[in-house]
């Protein structure tokens, strides 16, 4: 069966959800890693338990953002200090770089990820 595109669905729209594991087994203002065809993305989870998911390779220079440290809604890169929006995965003034988003919601305690 082939999936029929309408002009208000998005690629994205469909590819499923794929449930990556409870919401407390991330840590809070930590990350955890899912490997995937395009590479590591890095689900983190801030103080307020919300979760964002993005590449896990810093614009800069490919830094390892799971590594780097949560606050408010920004990860910092271990490697250079560059300030990493967990919303858009856009990097703070005056760096300039983006890192891919992915969407990823809770639903009863469970992560899921789209990929």
């Amino acid at each position: 069966m082939s999936a029929i595109m309408n002009p208000t669905n998005s690629v994205n729209d469909l590819c499923p959800w794929t449930r990556i594991c409870a919401l407390d087994d991330i840590p809070r203002l930590g990350a955890r890693i899912v490997r995937s065809a395009q590479g590591d993305i890095a689900v983190f989870r801030d103080a307020e338990d919300e979760v964002f998911a993005l590449s896990d390779r810093c614009p800069h220079k490919g830094g390892p953002l799971s590594q780097g440290i949560v606050h408010g809604r920004h990860v910092t890169c271990p490697l250079h200090n560059w300030n990493i929006g967990l919303e858009d995965g856009r990097a703070s003034a005056p760096d300039e770089g983006c890192s891919a988003k992915f969407s990823v919601k809770i639903e009863q305690g469970m992560v899921f990820l789209r990929i």
